[in-house]
């Protein structure tokens, strides 16, 4: 722990909001491209995905932001016993701002009260960090890149819900998700990754629902109603005709990825984070190979 403690890992840092804000990850673009060979020949569905696909490339090899919507940081943190988090989250914020420096980030902080920028993507709890403690030796971090526009149009519902008949099963559950993307349509820019969260409270079901975006596109849910709802929703959510960038056509939605959490008998939330076709992530680990420190990315 000592070692983990007197390393500056600074640098580690910059360079995973790098690659995530540069890289979109393999299955993601994989996913991308079936969608592309899906839509019909001349299409403006397609020709949307070859323009997505174009500047995924370009991104990629010219070390460039994906999006002009760098989004906000979220950090997951998982360490062990002994390390210091403020000092890790003293280390983060540094990166954060020497990313922003070098443009991977875009100055994003803005002070709710004054509108007044940071400039360099600091402020009350921003980035966003969430720390969890455990039994490993080493570090592991995933970091998510939010966008505004999808996050303008992730949402949260109470069940149940009179409007659309949805009580307080998976079944009410499908009902409100299918709502969410079909209100979206084009405005979260599709096409989506959905990070869905049932139970907890309003808080702790949305921070819920956001984990599930760095769940991998083909992985299966361990729960099998779970995973039966997340191929469901999948195929539903696909015949509503959104298509990429609102444009129509066959695929709207990219995965859908469903947790629980346990709640008071009194409320039943729905949380539903909308991710844009730039679901941006990468993952560090920070391990110890022959008495030294080593940075993996993922």
């Amino acid at each position: 722990m000592d070692k983990l403690n007197q390393t500056d890992l600074t640098d580690a840092f910059v360079e995973l909001i790098r690659q995530a804000a540069t890289c979109l990850p393999a299955d993601m673009k994989g996913a991308l491209a079936k969608a592309k060979d899906r839509e019909d020949p001349g299409s403006a569905a397609e020709g949307a995905f070859i323009t997505i696909l174009n500047n995924v490339k370009m991104a990629e090899e010219n070390s460039t932001p994906i999006c002009q919507d760098t989004g906000t940081p979220i950090f997951e943190i998982y360490y062990p016993l002994g390390v210091s988090t403020r000092k890790l989250a003293d280390q983060i914020r540094r990166a954060a701002a020497i990313a922003t420096e070098q443009n991977y980030l875009r100055p994003n902080a803005v002070d709710s009260l004054t509108g007044q920028n940071s400039g360099d993507n600091s402020g009350i709890d921003f980035p966003t960090m969430h720390f969890h403690e455990w039994d490993e030796p080493g570090i592991h971090i995933d970091l998510l890149l939010k966008g505004g526009g999808c996050e303008n149009v992730s949402t949260q519902y109470k069940l149940p819900d009179a409007r659309l008949g949805a009580g307080r099963d998976l079944e009410g559950v499908r009902r409100v998700v299918l709502d969410a993307v079909n209100n979206a349509q084009g405005k979260g820019c599709a096409p989506a990754v959905l990070g869905v969260a049932v139970g907890g409270d309003r808080g702790t079901s949305y921070i819920k629902s956001k984990q599930q975006l760095l769940r991998p596109l083909a992985d299966t849910n361990k729960n099998p109603d779970l995973a039966e709802l997340e191929d469901r929703l999948y195929d539903e959510t696909n015949q509503l005709g959104i298509g990429p960038m609102g444009f129509g056509g066959k695929t709207s939605v990219l995965g859908v990825k469903v947790a629980t959490l346990h709640r008071l008998p009194a409320s039943y939330f729905v949380s539903i984070a909308y991710m844009c076709w730039a679901n941006r992530h990468a993952h560090l680990d920070i391990t110890m190979q022959d008495d030294e420190l080593e940075a993996s990315y993922a």
